[in-house]
């Protein structure tokens, strides 16, 4: 039997419970101001000792509340908050159980897709799925079945506050651990997302994405294009992140088209012009990008450089491609004074990795030239006329003769081939 003070106590609770379904709006939010005032932080059994074992009560009242009247914006964020003190109290899940089978889930899902809700609402919309989600992978499964994933990354892409994208950027990283169902599924929505217009959620999405793809065997082919593609970002922040992306995939099966598509950036030339259809004549290579793409430029060059000074087989495949003529080409963008030094930096670094490079870069540049740079490759940019620059953007220098047994002169195929069985 009961004692007389617990029920004193359902007597209040049940009477709490009476005002609430008897009072109108104003009645129910100064209700949940003083709910949310003296029950924060509170766990499972302290809520249930509160509420006379019946605290499940009042939560399916104010879940089913607030998926009848989310769409007018009637106090839904008093609403979420005291949701929130249910799912985030410790020591049971009980109550996120019974939210969820309520469709607590797809009613913070359509307020998330709700125009007309308020940016400080969506936001504890998401704070509330990010509890739901932490709680373990079949939470995790259940927000992936109600095409929450889409949803969520909608929020990140489309929010101007930060506090919104910090909380849905930390949503997909939760959904991503532990969740090997649906982990192709949110692969994949990252790598779209990679193609939006805010720096921020491209920053938060390429750090997303080397997390997940550390855990995975092999990377998608559909990565790469957009992925370089990030390297136009005029946003440092964007662009590290996707040099440390490119840096992770060089262990991955897309390689060869990650390698191939960074040297091709060294050297961007009119849309209207085929690579096939480039003549002999300068006026026909040159380049007419805007700064993104003379940005990328650079960006890539400083990538082929940490790759290759990561790996010397990856120095190989670069030679292999003609990097050192594309390379060359780069440092002859008089429009661009970073492509200039990280494509100097990146030549420097194949010149002292394969000794037989100089020579061929010294017929381009002359031996006066070329002292200049060896001696001081990052300001060599400061040396160069607008003659010697055409002479870089015309060069046919090319090393895949050597590396692939052709005809050398001076003993240079020897030398290079002694470098190699050296360095093995």
């Amino acid at each position: 039997m009961s004692t007389p003070q617990e029920q004193a106590n359902l007597g209040k609770v049940l009477s709490f419970l009476r005002e609430w379904d008897r009072g109108d709006t104003t009645v129910r939010s100064r209700m949940l101001n003083t709910f949310l005032s003296q029950n924060a932080g509170k766990s499972f059994y302290e809520l249930e000792c509160e509420f006379a074992q019946v605290s499940s009560l009042f939560l399916a009242r104010l879940t089913t509340w607030t998926r009848l009247t989310y769409m007018f914006g009637t106090f839904l964020g008093l609403q979420l908050k005291a949701i929130r003190i249910f799912l985030s109290a410790s020591g049971h899940d009980q109550y996120l159980m019974e939210f969820l089978e309520d469709g607590g889930v797809l009613t913070l899902l359509d307020i998330l897709s709700h125009t007309q809700s308020k940016e400080e609402d969506k936001a504890e919309a998401l704070h509330l799925l990010l509890t739901v989600s932490n709680a373990g992978h079949k939470y995790k499964e259940i927000i992936c079945e109600s095409h929450g994933v889409k949803v969520i990354a909608e929020r990140l892409v489309e929010s101007n506050t930060e506090e919104t994208q910090k909380t849905a950027w930390a949503l997909l990283e939760s959904l991503s651990q532990g969740n090997p169902k649906y982990q192709n599924q949110i692969y994949r929505i990252l790598i779209a997302l990679m193609a939006c217009n805010s720096p921020k959620a491209q920053q938060l999405v390429l750090h997303t994405l080397r997390t997940l793809q550390s855990k995975k065997k092999t990377a998608h082919h559909s990565i790469v294009e957009p992925l370089l593609n990030m390297l136009r970002s005029l946003h440092l922040e964007v662009q590290g992140e996707a040099i440390n992306l490119i840096l992770d995939l060089k262990c991955y099966d897309v390689r060869p088209m990650l390698l191939s598509g960074l040297v091709a950036l060294l050297r961007p030339t009119k849309e209207e012009v085929k690579p096939h259809q480039i003549t002999e004549e300068a006026e026909m290579i040159k380049m007419t990008g805007s700064l993104p793409v003379f940005v990328q430029q650079a960006a890539a060059a400083k990538a082929i450089r940490l790759l290759a000074e990561e790996d010397q087989e990856l120095s190989r495949e670069f030679l292999s491609l003609g990097v050192i003529q594309y390379l060359l080409y780069a440092m002859g963008n008089r429009e661009h004074t970073d492509t200039q030094i990280q494509a100097s930096l990146a030549l420097e670094h194949f010149i002292h990795s394969f000794p037989v490079i100089e020579e061929h870069v010294q017929r381009v540049m002359g031996s006066t030239l070329l002292t200049a740079f060896m001696h001081q490759p990052g300001s060599f940019y400061m040396n160069l006329d607008e003659t010697q620059a055409e002479i870089l953007l015309t060069n046919k220098v090319d090393i895949t003769e050597v590396l692939n047994g052709g005809n050398s002169e001076g003993g240079q195929e020897e030398h290079l081939n002694n470098f190699n069985d050296e360095d093995k």
